[in-house]
């Protein structure tokens, strides 16, 4: 069994008689980057803010790292990296200056430790520039920065990559694959940017008005995502013999209604059509298929909503 990292039992945030969350069962183990997937509003914010102290629970218990529960849960998030909402520093200081008052804060011994994070999110360049002037990207690399200083061994990171350009978002992507495979550090990661997270998490969390939908690894999600060309035929078993002589196609499965999902040559729709046509084959239907992160999430959740 592997080393849970985090897991919440029943947590729960009410606002009067508002769920925020709502019995939430989460469970991320070492090594993992877990995606945390949700609209505005569905409560991503809300659980990573409980998990890191800066909100106070309703009800249910949460487990960090295996040094800690309940009952000593401030030391285990002493050792808990977290970027939440937007940073917030000194707007008058440096980079440098601004992590230094916040390695001394969280007593985090050598300032070597300053530079070697100011290297990994590209900001050792930075200078006398001061935060207030930065970009909205420089201060989403400082978050990350700040997040990384004294080595964690659970990052949280809530919208990382808002306002980064797509050069800076690979960056940052690469990074943080670094980080989790190079330092054994765990990851749980919220993004809007649903794309982006299809690169970089092995694991997914699905949030919706409050409750957990779904957790899914990332390899049971390409499975359910799996693209192929569904065809549906006058004749299934001499459409399967026509495509294993002619074209060598062995990977596909036949199913009611005449259907057949050809699971390899994804560029072979118009060859495939064309084949079985000239050998007498009634083609009904023929097409890719297949979904995406966003368009799982998006039939997950119920489908798009305006609310």
């Amino acid at each position: 069994m592997n080393e849970v990292v985090l897991k919440t039992h029943n947590l729960t945030k009410r606002y009067g008689n508002q769920y925020a969350l709502n019995n939430v069962n989460m469970t991320i183990e070492k090594g993992q980057i877990y995606g945390f997937i949700g609209q505005n509003g569905a409560g991503k914010t809300t659980l990573i803010r409980l998990i890191t102290g800066l909100i106070h629970k309703t009800s249910g218990e949460v487990e960090l790292l295996p040094e800690a529960s309940d009952n000593n849960i401030d030391e285990a998030r002493k050792i808990t990296g977290s970027l939440v909402e937007s940073p917030a520093f000194y707007p008058n200081m440096t980079a440098r200056e601004n992590l230094e008052v916040s390695r001394l804060v969280r007593n985090i011994a050598g300032k070597e430790a300053i530079e070697e994070v100011l290297e990994q999110v590209g900001l050792k360049d930075a200078g006398k520039k001061k935060f207030k002037n930065f970009s909205l990207g420089m201060k989403q690399r400082l978050g990350i920065a700040n997040a990384l200083l004294g080595n964690p061994k659970f990052l949280i990171l809530d919208e990382p990559i808002n306002g980064l350009d797509p050069v800076s978002i690979v960056e940052i992507r690469e990074l943080l694959k670094k980080v989790n495979k190079e330092k054994d550090v765990t990851i749980l990661i919220s993004s809007h940017i649903l794309s982006e997270l299809s690169e970089l998490a092995t694991h997914y969390g699905i949030i919706d008005k409050g409750n957990l939908i779904e957790e899914i690894s990332a390899k049971d999600l390409r499975e359910k995502c799996k693209q192929y060309i569904e065809i549906q035929v006058s004749d299934p078993k001499k459409s399967v013999v026509i495509l294993e002589k002619e074209l060598n196609i062995t990977d596909y499965m036949v199913f009611p209604n005449n259907l057949v999902k050809v699971y390899s040559h994804l560029d072979y729709v118009g060859k495939i059509n064309t084949l079985l046509s000239v050998n007498g084959v009634i083609v009904d239907k023929i097409g890719l298929k297949g979904q995406n992160l966003e368009e799982y999430f998006i039939n997950t959740i119920g489908g798009v909503r305006n609310d």
